[in-house]
């Protein structure tokens, strides 16, 4: 491939490697389907934000269409397992071999870096605490936080916060393992050896300098093509050691330089990754699907700006909650802003724009992906939300009134 591309070659490479470049999305989605996705995106993440649907599931929706999120479950849950919750980009489910790519950020929670700052003294001064808490699921895993409520009374010494905590620091050094969620989306641990396949326990521990090397040649694979910056936040790689990596990687031949015309930084190209034929179709993306994360790349590659806006105060936001970017024919041309309304099965609009350069079948093509959408959740209708912010263009076009 040229040392030079467009932004549109760029933004092919990277629409075929998330797995767009073949949006045959019908038809009954097998297992196989869904693991090779999982696999090809190298994670996905997982957030308990449940205003539409939980954000794991949507991914493989956007890709492949209407399928079934019982058989997602059951490829989750399957035994041996296949795939394991940690803390990739953020909580996210990741291949089983990437566990031993991950154990120097578990190594690290076990000195009390790199955690959540309430969770750093479980790592020395109530290090003690976290011990017991291990004791208990060793004698009585599988647990979740919840299981060890009410405990303050006989015991006085755990309450909510303090069993969750050390569950969570427990979790995050690798002390315990995820075997599921359950009811409200809450994690369930036991010890790892009774999680995870006895094989991915005993592979050998790379070296943590070398398994970040290993982890950057998954993020150029499925990024297909992409700047440091892009790279480093896939799986959240530390940026001081990514130059000298990326760096070996270009002399072990997984990625070669390339400049892409109008991006001010360096790109790197993988050597799998292909342009592929013109992106066509229609998908609505999560927040938190891996083309659209990482907010500068959204720009560099689509021209698009998108911000995650669920944690700004109602009235300073500008396109809503729950936002979901619209792409039509390897474009972003709209955004809407949903909510699934499960009582009366309803999903809701809360408002809808559409950029100033989408084409005139924009509106036409999303109204079909909403339907689309809303009979995947199980939802018989879709209605405009009281005092929802609708674009004119839908008026316009007689989309809704």
């Amino acid at each position: 491939m040229r040392a030079e591309l467009s932004v549109s070659e760029a933004r092919r490479i990277a629409l075929t490697a998330q797995g767009f470049n073949a949006l045959s999305r019908g038809g009954d989605v097998s297992v196989t389907q869904l693991r090779k996705l999982t696999g090809r995106l190298g994670l996905v993440q997982i957030d308990s934000v449940n205003v539409l649907v939980r954000a794991h599931y949507l991914p493989h929706f956007s890709r492949l269409g209407a399928y079934s999120r019982a058989r997602l479950d059951a490829v989750v849950a399957a035994k041996p397992k296949r795939f394991f919750e940690y803390w990739g980009h953020e909580a996210s489910l990741l291949p089983i071999d990437c566990h031993p790519l991950l154990r120097w950020r578990m190594a690290r929670a076990l000195r009390g870096k790199g955690v959540w700052k309430p969770l750093e003294p479980f790592a020395s001064e109530r290090r003690g605490e976290a011990d017991a808490m291990l004791d208990r699921v060793r004698a009585e895993g599988p647990l979740a936080a919840s299981d060890v409520t009410g405990n303050r009374a006989s015991k006085g010494m755990w309450v909510w916060s303090d069993a969750k905590h050390a569950l969570e620091w427990l979790f995050w050094a690798g002390l315990v393992a995820a075997t599921h969620r359950r009811g409200s989306f809450e994690r369930v641990y036991d010890l790892p050896e009774r999680v995870l396949p006895r094989t991915i326990l005993q592979c050998p521990t790379p070296r943590g300098i070398d398994a970040r090397r290993m982890l950057l040649a998954r993020s150029a694979e499925a990024l297909g093509i992409a700047t440091a910056d892009d790279l480093r936040d896939y799986y959240r790689i530390p940026a001081a050691d990514v130059p000298p990596l990326l760096e070996q990687l270009v002399e072990e031949g997984t990625i070669a330089p390339v400049r892409v015309r109008g991006w001010q930084q360096q790109a790197y190209l993988h050597k799998d990754a292909r342009a592929g034929r013109k992106i066509e179709g229609s998908a609505l993306l999560s927040p938190f699907d891996p083309l659209i994360w990482h907010r500068p790349r959204v720009e560099r590659l689509f021209g698009f700006r998108y911000r995650l806006e669920i944690y700004t105060p109602a009235h300073k936001r500008e396109h809503g909650y729950y936002v979901l970017p619209f792409m039509l024919d390897g474009a972003l041309v709209a955004r809407v802003d949903l909510k699934a309304d499960r009582k009366v099965g309803t999903l809701m609009i809360q408002r809808a724009h559409v950029e100033p350069a989408a084409p005139g079948c924009t509106v036409e093509r999303l109204l079909a992906e909403l339907c689309l959408l809303a009979s995947w959740l199980g939802l018989s209708s879709i209605a405009v939300a009281p005092a929802a912010e609708i674009d004119p263009a839908f008026v316009a076009r007689g989309a809704i009134g």
